[in-house]
């Protein structure tokens, strides 16, 4: 099946194609993007910017590993830009667009591996 954002090759890679390693490495991402995301919003509303890009960079991390490859460029962009404190009136829109990729990678995730996490 062909997924959106999800690419299996490197969960699979680093898992050796176990199910079990694959489904928890996904759960721990699961768990974290709550996270990610309110903590992303509370520095927005704090201005504190450069904060924000460090966490930008953490969540950058995290989605390499599902190899949602668009969504890390659009976070490094995040990153670098918050930062430097430019062009704030992205930021929200970077937010978005990282919820809405985590949640379609949520469920194709879960599709690949036959279960929910």
């Amino acid at each position: 099946m062909e997924y959106k954002i999800f690419k299996p090759e490197y969960l699979l890679s680093i898992t050796g194609g176990d199910r079990e390693t694959m489904a928890e490495i996904a759960g721990i991402f699961f768990n974290q993007v709550p996270e990610f995301l309110n903590d992303m919003r509370n520095l927005l509303n704090q201005e504190k910017y450069y904060e924000l890009g460090l966490l930008a960079h953490k969540a950058k991390g995290s989605v390499t590993v599902l190899g949602m490859d668009e969504a890390a460029i659009m976070l490094k962009e995040f990153e670098l830009l918050a930062k430097a404190g430019e062009q704030k009136e992205k930021y929200e829109e970077f937010i978005a667009r990282f919820k809405a990729d985590t949640d379609t990678v949520m469920a194709e995730v879960n599709n690949y591996l036959g279960k929910n996490i």
